[in-house]
């Protein structure tokens, strides 16, 4: 190997150092001292497990049914518990006046002037929100909501709900939602 090849490989090594030392040193700390291994798992642990943690208790798993459809057993209000249907083609969740009732709404006091289009027909519907609703861990606050009193034998988990949650996905027979 010649002299000029051997300055042009470590004219290259010394750009290559220069240019890895310019990426690296904007991430070092300032002072004269790295921080100690130790200090950096001690703060990185506590968020890192409280993440995991929360996800976790922030799940529910919801079974397919016989009929090809997900249901839900919650807990409205924290008082009155409701068989919801998952019906991700209803924009809001849909109460029947029977389950409206197990809220303490009375659906003869409400107002039913919304125009709402089913699968059988334009309906009239009465808005509402919902104070909350909890399936297992997952707990969704002020749901909008529209009371039907006609064309609806089953209550509706809509959009109104599914959209709050951080995700929701179908595998199999189970549907899992997380908050």
């Amino acid at each position: 190997m010649k002299w000029s090849e051997i300055f042009l490989v470590l004219g290259l090594a010394a750009v290559i150092s220069a240019a890895t030392s310019y990426l690296i040193a904007p991430n070092l700390p300032l002072n004269d001292q790295a921080p100690s291994t130790a200090s950096m798992a001690i703060e990185a642990t506590p968020s890192m497990n409280a993440n995991v943690a929360t996800e976790v208790r922030r799940a529910a798993t919801l079974q397919l049914r016989g009929d090809g459809h997900y249901w839900a057993r919650a807990l409205v209000n924290n008082k009155a518990s409701v068989e919801f249907m998952v019906d991700t083609g209803a924009s809001v969740v849909a109460l029947t006046v029977r389950d409206a009732q197990k809220l303490g709404l009375d659906p003869k006091s409400l107002d039913y002037d919304w125009d709402i289009r089913t699968a059988g027909g334009v309906v009239k519907g009465a808005s509402v929100v919902i104070e909350s609703i909890k399936i297992n861990q997952v707990h969704i606050r002020n749901v909008e909501a529209m009371v039907l009193p006609e064309a609806l034998d089953q209550s509706l988990l809509g959009m109104s709900f599914l959209r709050e949650l951080y995700s929701y996905e179908f595998r199999g027979e189970r549907m899992i939602i997380r908050q």
